[in-house]
């Protein structure tokens, strides 16, 4: 016999431990070398651990639902074993009690019943229980249809509940249909709402607020928009035109690209952007590195790259570490307006929303156009309300001449 043993990948020094979701093989299966065999869950992103040599799986020596640690041992392969040989009594572990006994994997390492994450939220935002919806996906995988397509089916009728046994003389009562359910929060869930409830505890959070007029961005867009597909293979969108004129107003204010340790402030002389993004999984902001370097076809395919990324749990933990600045865009889920919290340890945040036609006055008329409201959640411990407000004004009035942005004036 020669095993080969499966460690968990090296986490980086900000984070301490990780949680296994659900084997893909059972012990006695083949396996391939570099075959994903499960998937590791950190406060950041998840992790495919690879089959470091191709054989057998001869033990499982942590279970679904386990947390570890880097270069922790969690399964041996047997390099000299045939796949169907009866596995070591030792090699089944019991499942932990924080993994519930639908996380089992199916017989044979099948992926039928495994709910892909957006179906997996779906389903969990609807009570549906896992393995009641058939999937369709590859391998059997549940995808985000097969979901919306169980949900649109004509339910039966629910049988009428039994009446309780109840204590002789005491009326029958119906509790109705008001289900629940329990689930434990994903570790990046749990992060995500420990960093928030930090950020409030810790920054003394303000929000300044202005509009902008988006007529001469979104006129700029349509001059340019189709030259600019054709010669770089992406369209021209908003966020690129927020991300250039905050760096125009970081590098006007630089304490809004700061940010504070202990009892230092740490002026930054880069532009580090964090892009907020939502997922199945929870929020993600993975980081525009440079964005003072990037052009605007830089900026987008960025952007399109780290959308895909979050929305298949790709974006390693690099493109999620650090950052000076970050912008949110509530606009693409029809936000009007509100007051984004601080991703520390930075000290400013821009909130960017829905762009809608609104009645306002110029030159004592009364006009329509196409207004965004902005806000700028700022840390009030090193930001003055002047640095906070000038600055805002300073993205707003990029804005409403975008071609001062090609000029860096």
């Amino acid at each position: 016999m020669a095993i080969v043993e499966v460690k968990v990948p090296q986490l980086s020094e900000s984070v301490a431990e990780a949680t296994l979701l659900q084997w893909k093989k059972k012990p006695g299966d083949a396996v391939a070398i570099d075959e994903i065999l499960i998937e590791i869950e950190t406060d950041k992103v998840v992790l495919e651990v690879p089959a470091p040599a191709a054989g057998v799986l001869a033990e499982l020596v942590e279970a679904d639902g386990a947390t570890v640690g880097s270069d922790q041992l969690i399964a041996k392969i047997d390099t000299e074993a045939k796949a169907g040989a009866a596995a070591p009594a030792a090699a089944a572990p019991a499942p932990t009690a924080a993994a519930p006994a639908a996380a089992a994997p199916a017989a044979g390492g099948s992926k039928a019943g495994v709910a892909m994450p957006a179906a997996a939220k779906l389903m969990a935002d609807n009570n549906l229980a896992t393995g009641s919806v058939p999937g369709t996906g590859k391998d059997g995988r549940v995808t985000k249809g097969d979901v919306l397509g169980a949900l649109a089916a004509p339910k039966p009728a629910a049988p009428k509940p039994a009446a309780p046994v109840a204590a002789p003389a005491a009326p029958a009562v119906n509790l109705g249909e008001r289900p629940e359910q329990r689930v434990p929060m994903s570790r990046l869930r749990a992060r995500v709402a420990e960093r928030l409830l930090q950020s409030q505890a810790t920054n003394a959070i303000l929000t300044t607020f202005n509009e902008v007029n988006m007529a001469p961005v979104m006129e700029m867009r349509k001059r340019f928009q189709e030259r600019f597909e054709k010669e770089h293979g992406v369209k021209i969108g908003f966020m690129s035109f927020f991300v250039k004129a905050a760096v125009a107003a970081l590098k006007k204010y630089p304490v809004l690209n700061a940010s504070v340790d202990g009892s230092d402030i740490v002026y930054h002389g880069f532009f580090d952007i964090g892009i907020a993004v939502g997922t199945p999984r929870g929020l993600v902001v993975p980081i525009l590195r440079n964005a003072d370097q990037m052009s605007f076809a830089d900026i987008e395919k960025k952007i399109a790259e780290y959308g895909a990324k979050a929305r298949d749990g790709k974006l390693s933990l690099e493109e999620l570490s650090g950052g000076t600045f970050s912008i949110s865009n509530g606009g693409v889920f029809g936000s009007m307006l509100s007051t984004p919290i601080i991703n520390p340890p930075q000290s400013a945040i821009l909130g960017v929303h829905a762009t809608k036609d609104r009645a306002v006055v110029e030159n004592g008329q009364i006009v329509i156009r196409p207004m965004n409201y902005l806000a700028m959640s700022y840390d009030h411990r090193i930001i003055d309300g002047r640095e906070a407000v000038l600055g805002l004004v300073a993205m707003k009035e990029a804005l409403e001449d975008p071609a001062r942005l090609l000029f860096d004036i």
